[in-house]
């Protein structure tokens, strides 16, 4: 089997990407951070789906916060807005150089167990605008990632960053995860959840009641 990195946040959209490596025969290694996120309750569903779908290994990175504070994500002392989203501009949600980060420690982990795919669950349609999720920064950062390696210059390995949902509606992302048989009540998308349910008010939980509505699937979010 060809073996796949799948980065892993415990949402909607990663696990929908887990889901569909799986479906794909892929051999999963799924990895996720810890970086000082008010929602890191998603991590315990990210170990939830990850031993769902049988994956060979499971690694969650501390990282230091202190990196990250620039975000009302990160910060306490910055509230995340609610009941005000909008796609015309980047949210203050922003986690700066999030995901360049994350593909980072994805390389090196591919690199490492030899697994030429990296699975990221980045949209560009129904999402709040970072600019960390647009297709020119993937195509980008997979070329820097196959000028970056020994395996890659030395023609053993080809990295391939899988972005399948890039271009799906939430609505059709849902479709496609309840097709694959993902249980979307052991995901959460919410950016400041209460005691492990979503609070249904910050952009993530707008979007997701949005495209829940859209798919005609019923809401499984577990909310305040």
């Amino acid at each position: 089997m060809d073996r796949a990195i799948v980065l892993l946040s415990g949402g909607l959209d990663s696990t929908t990407c887990l889901a569909l490596a799986k479906n794909e025969n892929y051999d999963i290694y799924a990895l996720s951070f810890e970086y000082g996120q008010k929602h890191s309750f998603e991590l315990e569903l990210a170990g939830f789906n990850a031993e769902k779908y049988n994956v060979i290994e499971h690694r969650i990175v501390k990282l230091d916060r202190n990196f990250f504070t620039a975000s009302s994500l990160t910060n306490a002392e910055i509230s995340v807005k609610k009941d005000c989203y909008s796609s015309l501009e980047i949210p203050d949600t922003y986690v700066p150089a999030r995901n360049t980060v994350f593909l980072s420690y994805a390389l090196a982990y591919a690199e490492s167990v030899k697994a030429e795919h990296i699975f990221i669950g980045v949209n560009s349609v129904d999402y709040s605008g970072y600019p960390d999720c647009r297709p020119e920064f993937i195509s980008a950062f997979e070329k820097t990632a196959n000028l970056a390696l020994k395996e890659t210059t030395e023609g053993n390995m080809k990295i391939k960053i899988e972005t399948p949902l890039m271009f799906l509606p939430k609505s059709d992302i849902i479709k496609l995860g309840k097709m694959l048989g993902v249980d979307y009540s052991k995901t959460i998308s919410c950016y400041d959840p209460i005691d492990g349910k979503a609070c249904g008010r910050c952009d993530s939980c707008i979007l997701r009641k949005k495209g829940f509505e859209a798919s005609g699937y019923k809401d499984e979010t577990v909310y305040v």
